[in-house]
């Protein structure tokens, strides 16, 4: 009944949209309506009959009259679930179908509202299901709750696609995390694309992206994970080539789209090859019988390469050393853009995968998971030298994105599994000790969001103002900028892991589990934290301190640099706020991020190591003295006299370790001269060759033989009794 109201309801609309097309011909208002209403109410349709179908398989019933039913009903959220996503699915239709008739701010409203409401319906989702569900009274562990799950396509019992909505202690954190950042940078994209060509366009690809990244981490099997990281992956390929017209981010978006690509590829190897010893796409592995078990256990390496392939995959999106060459140059792209890929979403896909997939990491393939942390650390080491030299502001963040990535993945790789069990032990104590690097990446993974979205979103403001990436066109900022300069501080505090700023306590953690696992390891990421110290604090202080470019120049008519509008500062200090309330509950163990995120979700009140809290905080301090001490002020003689004195390494640090020259060369040199131009020459003169050789011979044949078809019935007979007779004297002989 509802279903058919609702239809109702919309042919009334679709009927108003074509009146309106008959009394204003030649408008297109009326024809870009009727398409909206038409696609509103097609997907009402299937939001209601999912939410039937999934009624039924719950109640064996499709009478909800019951009030228990209800109850469980919004318990479960699943109107909000179904909401989350369709939302932004539907103003990306909306705003691409008719954004262009749209003015800017009606556009950016749209997309704003829908965002700020799947922002709401995302805390509700995790206030429900962290406050209010709660976890259950006879485990101590939150259910994975599973609002809606519809199958697609059956193979097996066991090996279906399926389409759904689940909710685990770690996607419910994505909700939120995702959700805030995506509608600080709707606030921000106000100001910074003001005036802009294609702020419609720009609006209606946010939404996009932000609905593709919820799919991702509400999927509810790997399969459907792999669809909507692909939507991710096109997304960003979108919002990198934004400016479409310069070359650069034209560019920079193939590069992306090619190297998550090529990454990819190993990601679907891997999840085939998963599913098809394994027999099913869930993360999940308890539905297998015990001979399944006993059978993975025995498969050698089968598991090991699957899950190793897969992390391949997540290496690609989160720009793991050597798939990272794509995230640098996707600075090319608008600012806010950097701060929703660079920030939250994107680049943490790989790290949330491979917490998705941890139990079966841990009692498959332990072994493999040290070797992410391994890979991990190597990457975070060379994106923090790397950082210390670049020019571009935005690039010092990019490469400081992937050394924080390598942080969380270090602190999943170093995960063990429990002595006796040989998997993820369902103990306090083994998320406390072996499986301490899981809660810490995912709490880094919270930490990092806010305040990288922060210095991100400051950078924008900076950009604005002096209209340049390059330092030397900043320096002395914080006397223009005030609010930017102290948010860009509070940020740079925290990503230094400084007490009482949120990036201290989850970095506190990271370096505790790093400890656990091997006192080396501990001591080389407790030396990247100090690095991560020294190159923000050298970026805030060429940015705000020094020498400024527009007092220098005032005569030659340089830009006076000011203040950004509240549009894009409110999104600043609301970040930096959240920065520092993470940080001052945490450092005081106020908020216990253990309580709600843990390897095997037992509850566990964290503690700090002062020992190693102490040694890191003290090496942070040193990174801080040691760039005040060379950049401060308005001169860095030391600086300059150390890029003089070691030229070499100074270029091969700016220049990234030549490791785009490296793949330019692998792929130039060897993939397409070896591999691709033999393959095309053997393309074009075998196989082309072949099949025109067969259809220049058939035709030969052809015309060779017209002749014999003359019509003369005497000839005929003479052909047909010289034959036969050739063929009787031919048997004889034989």
């Amino acid at each position: 009944m509802l279903i058919s109201v609702e239809l109702i309801l919309n042919s009334v609309d679709i009927n108003f949209a074509a009146f309106n097309r008959l009394l204003f011909p030649g408008q297109m208002e009326g024809f870009f309506f009727t398409l909206f209403s038409i696609g509103v109410s097609a997907a009402e349709t299937a939001v209601a009959v999912a939410i039937i179908i999934n009624v039924y398989r719950n109640f064996n019933s499709d009478q909800v009259n019951c009030i228990e039913n209800m109850k469980k009903l919004v318990r479960y959220g699943l109107w909000c679930c179904i909401l989350i996503l369709l939302l932004p699915a539907l103003t990306f239709i909306l705003l691409g179908l008719a954004g262009m008739k749209m003015s800017h701010k009606v556009a950016g409203l749209i997309g704003t509202c829908s965002i700020a409401v799947v922002t709401v319906l995302c805390y509700y989702a995790a206030f429900e299901y962290f406050l209010v569900q709660g976890r259950d009274a006879a485990t101590g562990l939150y259910p994975t709750v599973t609002a809606f799950d519809i199958t697609w396509l059956r193979f097996s019992e066991l090996l279906t696609f399926n389409i759904g909505f689940r909710i685990t202690p770690i996607s419910a954190m994505m909700l939120i995390v995702i959700s805030t950042v995506s509608l600080m940078v709707h606030i921000y994209s106000f100001g910074y694309m003001h005036g802009e060509k294609g702020f419609q366009r720009y609006y209606a690809f946010l939404s996009l992206f932000t609905m593709s990244m919820l799919g991702l981490v509400v999927a509810t099997n790997i399969f459907q994970m792999y669809l909507f990281w692909e939507l991710v992956g096109v997304s960003s390929y979108l919002l990198i080539g934004f400016y479409y017209p310069m070359h650069a981010a034209v560019a920079a978006s193939k590069k992306a789209f090619i190297v998550t690509r090529f990454a990819d590829l190993f990601f679907l190897i891997g999840i085939l090859i998963y599913s098809f010893y394994v027999g099913t796409f869930n993360y999940d592995l308890s539905q297998l019988s015990p001979a399944q078990m006993t059978a993975l256990n025995q498969a050698g390496w089968i598991m090991p390469t699957a899950l190793f392939l897969m992390f391949i995959g997540g290496a690609g999106k989160s720009a793991m050393f050597p798939l990272h060459i794509w995230l640098p140059d996707a600075m090319e792209g608008p600012t806010p853009v950097s701060a929703l890929i660079h920030a939250a979403t994107m680049v943490v896909a790989g790290v949330y995968l491979v917490a998705s997939l941890f139990p079966i990491f841990v009692k498959f393939a332990p072994e493999a998971l040290h070797w992410v942390a391994y890979i991990a650390a190597f990457t975070a080491f060379y994106a923090a030298a790397v950082a210390c030299c670049q020019s571009d502001i935005k690039r010092v963040l990019a490469f400081s994105t992937i050394s924080q990535i390598g942080f969380m993945l270090v602190a999943l790789g170093v995960c063990m599994p429990d002595p006796e069990t040989g998997a993820v032990a369902m103990t306090a104590e083994y998320a406390d000790a072996n499986g301490l690097g899981y809660m810490a990446g995912m709490y880094h993974l919270f930490t990092h969001a806010m305040f990288k979205a922060c210095l991100f979103l400051g950078a924008g403001c900076i950009i604005h103002a002096v209209h340049s990436n390059e330092k030397m066109y900043m320096g002395g900022l914080r006397k223009y900028m005030p609010v930017t300069h102290w948010t860009f501080l509070i940020s740079c505090l925290a990503i230094a892991g400084i007490p009482f700023f949120s990036g201290f306590c989850s970095k506190d953690e990271i370096l505790v589990a790093c400890y656990n696992f091997s006192p080396v390891m501990g001591a080389i990421m407790s030396g990247i934290a100090a690095m991560t110290a020294f190159y923000m604090f050298r970026l805030y202080y060429v940015i705000f301190w020094g020498k400024s470019y527009y007092e220098t120049h005032k005569a030659e008519g340089a830009h006076q640099p000011h203040e950004a509008p509240l549009t894009m500062t409110v999104p600043l200090i609301i970040l930096s706020v959240i920065t520092m309330l993470v940080g001052i509950f945490g450092t005081l163990h106020v908020f216990e991020f253990g309580e709600f995120v843990s390897a095997n979700g037992v509850a566990f009140g964290t503690h700090t190591n002062w020992f190693v809290a102490g040694v890191s905080t003290v090496l942070a301090i040193c990174g801080i003295g040691l760039a005040t001490y060379m950049y401060k002020g308005e001169e860095t003689p030391v600086a300059d006299m150390l890029a003089r004195k070691f030229p070499k390494l100074h270029r091969a640090a700016y220049k990234r370790f030549y490791m785009d020259e490296v793949w330019m060369f692998v792929t130039h040199k060897i993939i397409f001269k070896c591999v691709s131009t033999p393959l095309a020459w053997f393309d074009r003169h075998v196989v082309d060759g072949a099949m025109n050789f067969m259809a220049w011979g058939t035709n030969e044949a052809g015309e060779s033989i017209r002749g014999w078809q003359s019509g003369d019935v005497r000839q005929y007979a003479v052909w047909f009794l010289t034959g036969a007779i050739a063929l009787v004297l031919l048997c004889i002989c034989l």
